[in-house]
């Protein structure tokens, strides 16, 4: 169990904990959330032996293994297998000293060695490294390649691959989708499903939040409070309780009202000087309530656009790509035929390297197609984002400067004004960038491109290095920009609430995508089941044509035939084994389906309670509570079916 009790702790002159007291459990998976600087950082410090408190205790088992991602990748020269390895440190220990042993030849150490070897799943431990890196995105010749070969982002992927390998008993993971695509977040959702140690996450990603974690953290005003439940749950409970705390403030300050009057009006009189005294240590006495207060929520707003095209641009036959150095021909994406209408929001699909940001960089005419046409409509303003722009930004410059540079005519108080709308109010908005967050230079970038009033939004990637109250900001004011939208991102809520068709880009082409992102996460794991399929079927075939070739060097023409007659029953008593062990999962499936139907069918009904204003009349309080825990309870339950659910469908396309 980690344990802090009174725990206290400050950085510099910062206090960050005051005397906060949690637990966590064995097995627990859970998100830690709180506004930037609240401490996160600080806690995983503590966590991993690096920080100690002021005051207070803070103790987890000492003989628990702990597994966090490294922030710095060296450009070493080993390939990305045997970096993923070197995450089991037991394991390599274990193979040094059979090195050792058989160095020094000795038999003896050598045979305790192997046993060891064997005892710690040395064998399968390359396999094991390879389908880690595999559902991180990589190919299967990359993982041969040296890590030095690979950019930033995909090195954090190898450091995240490591952590994963590393047998733990606690897992530590800050910010681990930053550099993934929705493919690799699916896969590792289910790869930390699995896991059974236990698991604190820091995200952004509320979604991959709600999907792993059952326990949620939440650090305000210098305390940890723990709150069972996923972020979503999270949410319900803190609102219900800072609606309790107000109406609780608010009946105490009547009574303290109450009582200063009578007090005021009577302590002069000799009559009720006794009750006056009585009333005033009563007062004294009272332990105080502080009103609820809730951080000023950060939102903002899209300018309304110019009158826009229809169609906004249209694509015939496009190939998209770039030229090499040596001036031939590397093509992503080809046969684009696409007619963008004014008031679509797209959001594409696919894995990263398929070229997603090669399209939209093509629609934002930075990047000129290879081959085709392309046609923008009469009065298209553009605003396109994408990770790079943040570079184009000017360190020394203020976010004021960048801004008077696209409107030199707009008066300062103006601009200072819509500075402020982004969160970058007095002394920022004229301050140097340099020392900003990523996620501030993106919100800059962010509103350097709304001030433009564009009508068709390109945003690639655009919630990366936001923290969650920006990002709900953001999706805020994209569900009411009236522009057109094309979207690439791995933040889920994001696309769900924003978007409302999608496109898939895969196999070098862009194709509709019938479905929502629940189909898409299904989609991907019958695609991943299909991939092991056909490995599997491969290499079946090779051993069949191996142990062919070898029969037919002895056997004649009726050893075949009685050879052949063997293989067809043999073939049948496979499939109807098959049939044995589908069946149960078939049954079981079914049932859980059944039961999810009937509580997402509850669900709907709880969440429309919810929902509406005449809920929270104080006629309807007790029903309100009831129905959040009621609503709290079914939203666990589902979790619990749907990961059942996918176990067993992973058993059934496991079988085949």
């Amino acid at each position: 169990m980690i344990r802090f009790s009174q725990f206290s702790l400050s950085r510099g002159v910062k206090p960050l904990f005051d005397a906060t007291t949690f637990t966590l459990n064995p097995g627990e998976k859970a998100g830690l959330v709180g506004a930037n600087g609240a401490g996160k950082s600080t806690l995983f410090a503590v966590l991993r032996g690096e920080l100690h408190p002021d005051a207070g205790d803070f103790s987890l088992p000492p003989s628990w293994r702990i597994a966090h991602v490294a922030q710095e990748t060296p450009a070493v020269e080993r390939t990305a297998l045997d970096y993923t390895l070197d995450g089991d440190a037991a394991l390599r220990e274990i193979e040094a000293r059979m090195a050792a042993a058989e160095a020094a030849h000795d038999g003896e150490a050598l045979a305790h060695g192997h046993a060891a070897f064997a005892d710690a799943d040395g064998y399968t431990a390359p396999s094991r490294a390879e389908a880690l890196l595999l559902g991180l995105g990589f190919t299967l010749a990359q993982t041969r390649e040296p890590v030095a070969s690979f950019s930033g982002g995909w090195r954090m992927r190898l450091n995240l691959a490591q952590a994963l390998m590393c047998r733990s008993d606690l897992l530590l993971l800050d910010e681990p989708t930053n550099h993934l695509d929705l493919d690799a977040i699916v896969w590792l959702e289910d790869w930390l499903h699995r896991y059974a140690g236990t698991l604190v996450i820091i995200s952004h990603d509320r979604e991959f939040l709600d999907s792993v974690c059952n326990v949620t953290l939440h650090l305000d005003n210098r305390q940890v409070k723990r709150y069972g439940g996923n972020y979503s749950q999270f949410e319900i409970l803190r609102a219900q309780q800072l609606a309790l705390q107000q109406s609780a403030y608010e009946k105490q300050q009547k009574t303290i009202e109450h009582l200063e009057s009578f007090i005021n009006r009577f302590k002069a009189k000799a009559t009720k000087a006794k009750q006056a005294q009585s009333r005033m240590k009563a007062l004294e006495k009272m332990e105080r309530i502080a009103p609820a207060h809730v951080a000023s929520p950060f939102t903002f707003e899209f300018r309304e656009p110019d009158a826009a095209p229809n169609p906004m641009l249209v694509m015939e036959d496009v190939r998209c790509g770039y030229h090499s150095d040596d001036g031939s021909e590397i093509a992503i994406l080809d046969g684009i035929s696409l007619s963008i209408q004014n008031g679509q929001r797209i959001g594409l699909l696919g894995a990263n390297g398929q070229g997603k940001s090669t399209l939209v960089k093509t629609l934002a005419d930075t990047l000129p197609p290879l081959a085709g046409s392309m046609r923008q409509g009469r009065g298209l303003a553009i605003g396109y984002f994408a990770q790079h722009q943040l570079e184009t930004l000017r360190p020394d410059d203020s976010p004021l400067a960048h801004l008077a540079r696209i409107a030199p005519d707009a008066r300062e108080q103006e601009l200072r004004d819509y500075l402020g709308g982004f969160n970058f109010p007095g002394e920022m908005a004229s301050s140097s960038i340099a020392p900003f967050s990523g996620g501030e230079k993106a919100r800059l970038a962010l509103a350097l491109i709304i001030w433009q009033k564009p009508n068709l939004l390109l945003l690639d990637e655009p919630t990366n290095h936001l923290d969650l109250e920006t990002r709900h900001a953001l999706t805020m004011a994209l569900a009411q920009f009236e522009g057109t939208l094309i979207l690439v991102s791995h933040d889920r809520h994001l696309l769900r609430a924003c978007t409302d068709q999608f496109m898939l880009v895969a196999n070098h082409r862009l194709q509709p995508f019938d479905g929502d992102l629940d189909d898409y996460r299904d989609w991907l794991l019958q695609h991943a089941a299909q991939v092991r399929e056909a490995a599997r079927a491969a290499g079946t075939a090779d051993a069949a044509k191996s142990g062919s070739l070898g029969a037919g060097a002895g056997n004649g023409a009726t050893d075949g035939a009685a050879n052949r007659k063997d293989l067809r029953r043999q073939e049948a008593e496979a499939r109807q084994k098959l049939a044995q062990l589908r069946k149960p999962l078939q049954t079981r499936i079914a049932k859980i389906e059944k039961e999810m139907e009937a509580l997402n069918a509850e669900k709907a009904t709880l969440d429309a309670f919810v929902a509406d204003p005449a809920s929270y009349e104080p006629a309807t309080k007790a029903k309100l509570t009831d129905t959040i825990r009621r609503q709290a309870d079914v939203q666990a339950r589902l979790e619990t079916l749907e990961a059942a659910w996918l176990e067993a469908q992973e058993e059934l396309e496991q079988i085949g």
